[in-house]
């Protein structure tokens, strides 16, 4: 009740009061003015007198009937006067809730905070019914399960264990229909007083109403009281549920903002965390997005860039990006796999895979550009060193190579073994025969070698003329048993060329001649940038060579170093030393007989 109407209502009681204080003197004067009339009359013998008298003690009679009369309908004023001001308390106080209703909407409705909007929501339920707890039970959107989530006392405290003093089949029930419940007395109602909890609680006014956004109960808000009974009723429902039906949307915008903050945060990780460049514009060609591989890529911060138009931003794609960006605006189609290859400052030239593609809202109305490009500089980079490498590395083994680092291509001292193979013969053949002939014979015979060697996991160096090379235990291909390898290659050739001459003419029939040694040598590419070879530099390649030259046709000769290495795994015989050029002393040679 406001202050003006409070003071009015007591003014007015203090007035029917005065009132019946008066009527009450009145009275009381009446009845004593009558008995003294009375007594005058009887003591009065004159007629004329006693008339006058008489007359007056009528008119004192009649006054004190009426007075008697009125002060019997005193009680009458009062109690109207009693109900009249409950009804006016009852009218402030619903004026009051309204307002307090209308003033709760305005403030849940100014934040998109979940925990702040339970909190201004139950302090609020408790404020506006006078319930001693107020809780708010949340249907989980992905199990279905109800939870506790926000427990608060009268003194805006929050509740510690909120969910186990309540009556939970009262929850269950309203969660379930979507009708609210009100009990003035959960002791006295035949629908409660058997419950557990209502029992061991000593719960008495319970007022629960439901949640309910786009016609489905999200949740329940309960109050309740274990003191006072009869503290809620019709109204108290109906406000509460109107209140529920503000509460229920702010909560539920609540939970899609969080979800939808989820999201972004989610999606900016996501755009942050892959290695491709991702780039939005929106229809003026600003862009809106800029993540953390762009960065990285374009050599750009993202501050210079977001809210700027793309060709400002981005000088070094202006040759690359314009002409894309308008095709897709204009066709709206994608574009996909644009190769680029810009001058980024600080990086040089670089290679990009670019895809552009119209960038759609939920309308599937076209709002911008999404640009997302890949830095292919290094792929590329590998690529070509993949395909050098390739002419002297079978294709399998360079195909299976993560990074040609491994291959250590650059120049290191290694013990290996080298082999030299020679086609005996060959000029003299060549002289006889068309050059399509001698190049179709002569690579009839690499074939054979070059498979052999591949099979012995030996690498061909290089083919000079009617001469092979290959190595065996170079960091491009490591063998612990280089030596061996190599001889069992020199052996499987020449048994492999015997069993091709017998499909071939005699005329046509040439033999290989092979020298094997072992020893340290330089292995790296050698070159320049246009032309460079993998090769071998070293003593132990030219005395490989010179063993190679002095053999014989069908001879495999080895040198010392390897005989001592497979020594135990072929027949062989020493020959004589062997003068080579650049030595002084001789080499010792030996020869393959058999395997063991």
């Amino acid at each position: 009740m406001s202050e003006n109407t409070q003071h009015r209502m007591d003014q007015i009681r203090q007035e029917v009061e005065a009132l019946r204080r008066g009527i009450t003197d009145l009275i009381s004067c009446s009845a004593t003015q009558r008995q003294s009339l009375q007594q005058i009359y009887l003591a009065t013998s004159d007629a004329a007198h006693r008339l006058l008298i008489q007359e007056t003690l009528q008119g004192c009679t009649s006054t004190e009937g009426t007075a008697r009369q009125i002060a019997s309908r005193m009680p009458i004023l009062e109690n109207q006067l009693s109900r009249l001001r409950a009804d006016t308390t009852a009218l402030d106080k619903e004026h009051d809730q309204l307002l307090a209703l209308s003033e709760v909407g305005a403030v849940i409705g100014s934040t998109l905070d979940q925990a702040e909007v339970l909190n201004l929501v139950m302090d609020n339920v408790i404020k506006l019914t006078g319930a001693e707890r107020g809780y708010i039970v949340l249907r989980d959107e992905e199990t279905g399960n109800l939870e506790f989530m926000i427990a608060r006392g009268m003194d805006q405290e929050t509740l510690e264990q909120r969910s186990s003093q309540v009556s939970r089949t009262i929850v269950t029930e309203v969660a379930e229909t979507g009708e609210p419940v009100v009990t003035t007395n959960a002791q006295a109602d035949p629908r409660f007083h058997a419950q557990e909890s209502v029992v061991s609680y000593s719960l008495r006014s319970i007022l629960c109403v439901p949640l309910r956004v786009r016609d489905q109960v999200i949740g329940v808000m309960y109050a309740d009281n274990r003191i006072k009974s009869g503290l809620f009723g019709e109204r108290e429902r109906d406000l509460l549920a109107i209140f529920a039906n503000q509460a229920a949307v702010a909560i539920d915008n609540a939970r899609l903002f969080a979800r939808i903050s989820y999201a972004q945060r989610l999606m900016a990780n996501i755009f942050a965390s892959i290695p491709s460049g991702v780039i939005t514009t929106d229809t003026l060609d600003k862009i809106t997005l800029f993540n953390r591989a762009a960065e990285s890529i374009l050599g750009v911060q993202t501050g210079d860039c977001q809210g700027h138009h793309y060709r400002e931003a981005l000088v070094p794609l202006d040759a690359v990006l314009p002409p894309l960006v308008d095709q897709v605006k204009r066709t709206d189609t994608a574009i996909q796999d644009f190769e680029a290859e810009p001058e980024i400052p600080g990086r040089g030239q670089i290679s990009l895979n670019v895809t552009l593609s119209p960038l759609k809202d939920a309308e599937n109305e076209t709002q911008g550009v999404a640009i997302v490009f890949n830095d292919v500089t290094e792929r590329k980079r590998f690529e070509r060193e993949r395909g050098m490498v390739k002419r002297y590395l079978p294709a399998e083994l360079v195909d299976s190579l993560a990074d040609m680092q491994e291959l250590h291509l650059g120049g290191t001292r290694e013990e290996v073994t080298i082999l030299f193979a020679d086609i005996v013969g060959f000029t003299s053949y060549s002289e006889r025969r068309d050059p399509e002939q001698v190049v179709e014979t002569i690579n009839r015979y690499y074939e054979q070698i070059t498979r052999i060697i591949r099979e012995n996991e030996g690498i061909v160096d290089k083919y000079e003329g009617d001469a092979v090379m290959a190595h065996y235990g170079t960091p491009l291909r490591p063998l612990e048993d280089h030596a061996w390898k190599a001889v069992l290659t020199a052996w499987k050739s020449r048994l492999a060329i015997r069993a091709y001459h017998e499909q071939i003419d005699p005329d046509d029939r040439l033999y290989l001649k092979f020298g094997i040694n072992t020893g340290e040598a330089v292995a790296g590419n050698v070159g320049g940038q246009e032309q460079m070879d993998y090769t071998l530099i070293g003593d132990a390649v030219n005395l490989s060579r010179r063993l190679q030259e002095n053999a014989t046709g069908d001879q495999i000769l080895l040198g010392k170093n390897t005989y001592l290495l497979v020594q135990d795994k072929v027949k062989a015989r020493e020959l004589e030393p062997l003068q080579v050029k650049g030595r002084e002393a001789k080499a010792e040679v030996y020869e393959v007989i058999d395997l063991l």
